[in-house]
């Protein structure tokens, strides 16, 4: 196939990734950069009719300011309808950013990360529409998707309004570094969450009289690394990973209140992970055991032992799409069209895309130049941010 390359402004998607880059939204605080993108859309002449929000924002169960926001793009030939989805918020860590160029890369200070996760994809999807709408591009009906709260548990795609994805075949998230490096399956995640209940004492003079949280949680953990649960996690065939990452107190304070006091209650919030959710339960259930077996270990003067609360959830479902599915054929086509040599990928990390397979909605997800995401070394390598723009182009525009 001869090498295309569709006409995309790369002034014009510089300008508005610079813009959206300067814009904070974290998790929960979306309503500033969805107010942009709704903006230009509008700019380029797509009526407000044609952008709606969901109310997912009042299924999500944190503070939430918007729900996804979707915008509907009429085909200007017949064909099946497709989906290009992102995400609007950014980590904590990306609060403040000072985007600048240096180069052939977007830099942040270093005081912060950048937000090129996930602002490459927002500037991606409203290129995509300045491009089809400038060039009189043909194009089947499309269906831009912003979805919010993807950095805290992939909750805007878990709660949104499936009505907005119907009668699409399939989609194409923006959420990586490569462009042509497909991502076509990814690990579904469990939560756990533990209350250990003990009792204060004073440490120095009768640390007997108490039971400490602390030892508990330690216990536990250090069991369940021994049994082989802890981290990377390999049993025969199957595969997962595994992750206590929160420990607090008591009203998000610091668990215990001083060295001299035996702590009475600690918090432990986790996470397991698997291509087989069902393994993933199985890592799940590890942690369970060890933290029940170590409450009953450790007790007081009197025998008393100290209570442990263990809940868990499912976070997201695993997904994986062969390489003989359309979608996925779509891709590679697409991505061969301008010269690329496109590799299938499987992710250790959740998408939307996870959801979106959950609901019958095949999706790749593809790059758009970020990288050392959630880190101060945040950077966007503007090439690859092009060719970004200029796949999702190709991937609206080519036909089947």
């Amino acid at each position: 196939m001869p090498k295309s390359i569709p006409p995309v402004d790369v002034k014009s998607a510089e300008a508005r990734l610079l813009s959206y880059l300067n814009i904070e939204g974290v998790s929960g605080d979306e309503k500033a950069i969805a107010d942009a993108v709704i903006k230009d859309l509008k700019s380029l002449g797509i009526p407000a009719s044609a952008i709606k929000f969901d109310d997912a924002n009042k299924r999500i169960p944190l503070p939430t300011q918007t729900g996804n926001l979707f915008v509907q793009l009429p085909g200007t030939v017949e064909g099946p309808r497709l989906v290009f989805a992102t995400h609007l918020d950014t980590v904590p860590i990306c609060a403040g950013a000072k985007p600048k160029k240096s180069g052939k890369k977007i830099i942040t200070d270093g005081s912060t990360a950048l937000g090129g996760d996930n602002r490459t994809g927002c500037a991606v999807l409203v290129t995509l529409a300045e491009t089809l709408l400038k060039h009189d591009l043909p194009h089947p009906p499309i269906t831009l998707c912003f979805t919010v709260r993807e950095e805290s548990g992939l909750q805007g795609a878990r709660f949104m309004d499936k009505k907005f994805l119907e009668g699409a075949s399939m989609c194409f998230n923006v959420d990586s570094k490569i462009p042509a490096d497909l991502i076509t399956g990814a690990v579904g995640a469990e939560r756990f969450d533990v209350e250990i209940f003990g009792k204060a004492a004073h440490a120095g003079v009768a640390p007997e009289k108490g039971i400490s949280s602390t030892l508990v949680a330690s216990i536990a953990i250090a069991e369940a690394r021994k049994g082989g649960w802890f981290g990377k996690v390999v049993k025969g065939k199957e595969r997962g990973t595994s992750n206590p990452g929160i420990f607090g107190g008591k009203n998000d304070k610091a668990a215990g209140n001083a060295t001299n006091v035996v702590t009475d209650y600690v918090y432990v919030r986790g996470e397991t992970r698997s291509p087989n959710m069902k393994f993933a339960t199985k890592i799940t259930a590890a942690y369970k055991a060890a933290f029940l077996a170590a409450g009953k270990q450790v007790k007081d003067s009197s025998g008393e032992a100290a209570k442990v609360k263990f809940e868990s959830r499912s976070e997201y479902p695993s997904f994986n799409i062969p390489d003989n599915s359309p979608a996925v054929k779509h891709a590679k086509k697409a991505a061969i069209s301008m010269g690329l040599k496109p590799k299938t990928f499987f992710s250790n990390g959740g998408l939307d895309a996870n959801w979106f397979a959950k609901y019958g909605l095949p999706t790749v997800t593809i790059g758009a130049g970020q990288y050392e995401i959630h880190t101060v070394k945040e950077y966007v390598f503007l090439p690859e941010f092009f060719d970004g723009c200029r796949l999702a182009v190709a991937l609206a525009t080519l036909g089947g």
